[in-house]
Parts: C-alpha cells; sequence; structure tokens
C-alpha cells in the first residue's frame, strides 16, 4: 500500500488533473491526426497503402501490450516516477518519427512513442481516483473523457491545416508544450507516495500476456483481410488462446501476479469493465463503417465527411462531461444504465439510414451514439475504479484502458465482417469486385444488420447492469447490522 493514502490530501486535485490532460490531449492530438496525413506518408515514402498501414497499426500494437507491465510497475514502485519518466520520454520520442528518413525508422520510432506514451497515460485513471474525493470522482473522469474528446476533434483539423502550409512531420512537433506544461505541474503537485511492501515482477506472466495480447490484437487486426480461418490467422488465434490460459494458471500461483485475478470476484468490478469493453465493440463497429457510408452511399467529399464525423465527438464530450458530475449525484448505476438506453436507441437510429438521408439525418441518428456511449463512458470508469483497492489501481487502471483498445478493435474486426459478409449476401453473384463496389442497397441492408447487431450487445449490458444492481441490494441486505 502507499504510504500517506490512508489520509489523502485533494488540496491540489485540479493541478494534478491538469498534468495529466496535457499528455492525455497531445496523445490523442497525435493518434487522431496520424491517420489523416497517412496518405502524405505514402506518398512521400513511395510505399504501398499496407505497409503505411502499420504507421497507425505498429503504435496500437505496441501500447496495448505493454499497459498490463506499466499498470504492475506503478502499484510496484508508484505512480508519480512512472508519470513523469514517460512523459519525458514521450515528449522525446514523439519528436523522432517527425524526423525519420526512412519508412523503417519511422515505424520503429512509433513502437518507441507508443511504449513511451503507455507509460504516460497507462496509471492515469488510478491518479485521478487516488487524488479526488469519492465524491467528485465522476465529474473529474467526465472532464477527462472531455479532454480526449477535444483531441480528437482538433487533431484532424490541425492535421489537415498542417498539411496546407508546412508538412505531415509537425504533427509530431506540435504537442510538444503541452507535454512540457504537464510535466511540470506533475513534478509540482503529484504527491511522492511510494509503495511500503517490497513486491517482485511477474516476468513470466508478463511475456505470457504480452504474447496473447500482441496475438490477438494481429488475429483481430488482420483477421477481416487475410481470412479469419486462414492458417495464419488461425495459428495466431491458437496462440492467443494458449498464452492467455496459461497467464491465468501463472497468475492463480505466483505470490505477486501481474492481475491480481481476485479482482474479477468482485461483481462491480467486472460487470463494469465488461460493459466498457462490450460498449466498446458497438461503437468502435458503427464508427468504422459511418465513413462508408458517407463516401459510398451518400458520396459526400472527404472535407465534409470529415467535419460530419467530428460531431460525434462534440456530442460525445458533451455527454461525458455532464454525465460525471451527474454520476456523483445521482449515482452510477442509474446514470450507466440511462447511457446504455440512449446508445441502444442510438443504434436503432442509425439502422433508419438510407441512401435519401442527407447530412443532417446523418448528424441527428448518429447523435444517441455519441450521447448514450458519452453518458456511460464516466461512470462505469469510476465504477471499475473504485471496486479495487488504492494498492491495486494501477492494475485496475491497465486492465480498464485495454479493455478499451480490444473493446474498439474487436468491433472493427467483428462487425466490420458482419457487414462485408452481409454485403456479399444481399449482393449476392452481381457482386464481382470488392464489398465497397457493391450497389448502395446491398451496402445500407448490411449498415442496418451491423446496427442490429450493436444494440443486441447493447442489450446485453443493460441485463448486465440490472443484475449487478440486484446483486449489490441482496449482497447488502445480507449483511448483518451490528448491535
Amino acid at each position: 500500500m502507499d504510504q500517506s493514502l490512508n489520509n489523502p490530501s485533494y488540496e491540489h486535485k485540479w493541478q494534478i488533473l491538469a498534468a495529466l490532460a496535457g499528455v492525455i490531449l497531445t496523445a490523442s492530438l497525435v493518434f487522431s491526426s496520424a491517420a489523416v496525413v497517412l496518405p502524405s506518408i505514402v506518398r512521400e515514402f513511395n510505399i504501398d497503402f499496407d505497409v503505411g498501414q502499420w504507421v497507425l497499426l505498429s503504435y496500437t500494437l505496441a501500447q496495448t501490450s505493454i499497459m498490463p507491465m506499466v499498470g504492475r510497475l506503478g502499484d510496484m514502485v508508484g505512480k508519480r516516477p512512472i508519470f513523469l519518466g514517460g512523459t519525458i520520454a514521450f515528449m522525446i520520442t514523439s519528436i523522432l518519427p517527425g524526423l525519420a528518413p526512412t519508412i523503417e525508422l519511422l515505424l520503429f520510432f512509433r513502437v518507441l512513442q507508443a511504449v513511451s506514451a503507455a507509460f504516460a497515460i497507462t496509471l492515469n485513471y488510478g491518479i485521478v481516483i487516488e487524488n479526488f474525493p469519492s465524491s467528485e470522482r465522476g465529474k473529474a473522469l467526465g472532464a477527462f473523457g472531455a479532454i480526449f474528446a477535444a483531441g480528437s476533434i482538433v487533431g484532424p483539423m490541425l492535421a489537415g491545416a498542417l498539411l496546407e502550409t508546412l508538412s505531415w512531420r509537425w504533427i509530431f512537433f506540435v504537442g510538444q508544450p503541452l507535454s512540457a506544461i504537464s510535466l511540470v505541474l506533475a513534478w509540482r503537485y503529484l504527491p511522492k507516495t511510494r509503495p511500503t511492501g517490497r513486491e517482485s515482477f511477474d516476468w513470466t506472466g508478463s511475456f505470457l500476456l504480452f504474447a496473447g495480447l500482441l496475438a490477438l490484437m494481429l488475429y483481430l487486426t488482420f483477421g477481416d483481410r487475410v481470412g479469419f480461418r486462414s492458417p495464419v490467422m488461425l495459428g495466431l488465434f491458437a496462440v492467443s488462446l494458449l498464452s492467455i490460459w496459461q497467464f491465468v494458471r501463472n497468475e492463480a500461483r505466483v505470490q505477486d501476479p501481474l492481475v491480481d485475478l481476485s479482482l474479477f470476484r468482485n461483481a462491480q468490478f467486472s460487470v463494469n469493465l465488461a460493459i466498457r469493453i462490450i460498449t466498446n465493440v458497438a461503437m468502435g463497429g458503427l464508427w468504422f463503417l459511418f465513413p462508408f457510408y458517407l463516401s459510398n452511399i451518400l458520396q459526400i467529399e472527404p472535407l465534409l465527411a470529415g467535419m460530419l464525423l467530428t460531431t460525434f465527438w462534440i456530442w460525445f464530450g458533451v455527454a461525458v462531461l455532464v454525465s460525471g458530475t451527474l454520476s456523483d449525484r445521482y449515482g452510477v448505476r442509474l446514470i450507466t444504465g440511462v447511457g446504455l438506453a440512449i446508445l441502444a436507441f442510438g443504434c436503432y437510429t442509425v439502422s433508419t439510414l438510407s441512401a435519401a438521408s442527407t447530412a443532417a439525418d446523418f448528424v441527428l441518428r448518429v447523435a444517441p451514439v455519441a450521447l448514450g456511449f458519452g453518458i456511460s463512458h464516466s461512470p462505469t470508469n469510476s465504477a471499475v475504479m473504485s471496486s479495487v483497492p488504492r494498492a491495486r489501481l494501477g492494475i485496475a487502471s491497465g486492465t480498464n484502458t485495454i479493455g478499451r483498445f480490444l473493446g474498439r478493435t474487436a468491433g472493427v474486426a467483428a462487425l466490420g465482417a458482419v457487414w462485408a459478409s452481409r454485403v456479399n449476401a444481399y449482393a449476392g453473384p452481381e457482386l464481382s469486385g470488392a464489398v465497397t463496389e457493391a450497389a448502395a442497397a446491398p451496402q445500407i441492408a448490411a449498415l442496418q444488420d451491423v446496427a442490429y447487431a450493436a444494440m443486441a450487445l447493447v442489450a446485453i449490458t443493460l441485463a448486465l447492469i440490472a443484475w449487478e444492481t440486484l446483486h449489490s441490494r441482496s449482497a447488502a441486505r445480507q449483511v448483518p447490522v451490528s448491535s
């Protein structure tokens, strides 16, 4: 357990949140703008698009795979040194991709940037929980989500402006002032707390989880393109299952596990983590298909399409900011349930999109998806992080973040595959080319099927939150009242 955490001081809570905000805003800006400048990178290095995609994939795969180890290290050595060291490394490695003379070095530098970003952002949820009283955690996590949304909104527009005036390389330079501010604030205000116990690092568990997550991410990322049933993809899936199975066995018997499996016996932790993963699957799949609808069906120009997609993050940012405050006042279960219900309704409104829809129709029908996802985001975050002991906040923070990444990746892979298969089914033998070249009717019908599948996933989350509510009430009734 961390020293001085039994009676924590919340005097500098907002300065600490500002320190975290600078790094998360920088990471969000870089992540969201990288996709916009990818065509320019492909042209400059004269490479195939499949190679260029690794500018994005290498970052995601490296960051997600390293997060569990960062979470555990945070609980072992303290969150302050991990955050400070990660922020410094992130500032340095974020410059390197902009200086890369070859595509090989660019990809290598992106991996270094992703690893340092993992050290800078993985523990942020845990830091918020430690430094805010329980009555204000929802508000703080809501502000945190709004900052991420702001980066997702500004990033693509900033990338477009830099492409017009300078070059793609500048997207890796512009965030340094924000990271520098984070470093100064964190050095000044982040508490100097350290764990009192001596715990060993689980190297075997780290290797097994790294191998399992990496194999799973590769399977989900490339399965749709190569074929989920191809020998290579089935091999990756088998490696993932075997590694994760061995990881669970290892964690059950080691003294200081990388992931404390006992956390999953807590219904609040397990249910809300499951809700975060499932909602990210639904949202990730729909978000992946929206650009295809705007481009292929409505024939909207890329600039306008980007502006329409930006409205999603505006809705999300407003919702996540408000829901955090509401969850502090009315409780996480009620606000989560309201958000999930709105998200389910949003899946239905997406299913009503057609070839005759306008840009305004798209914005209005997508709005409930963004609002519902945003409203449920902060309270589920708060519920996951508030359900664990302070000594395990690092593990919980890493697990929470991994759930978001894996959910979105699985959503793109699974719901993208559903869409492609349904387009083929609706188009029939007349379709000779790629599914994106099919007529409007099959593509729309397939999008409707994906929306219904997403709605079914959200229905599962509603059932989970109902079960967790009944379970907690039953447990409360069983607690004997002391005389």
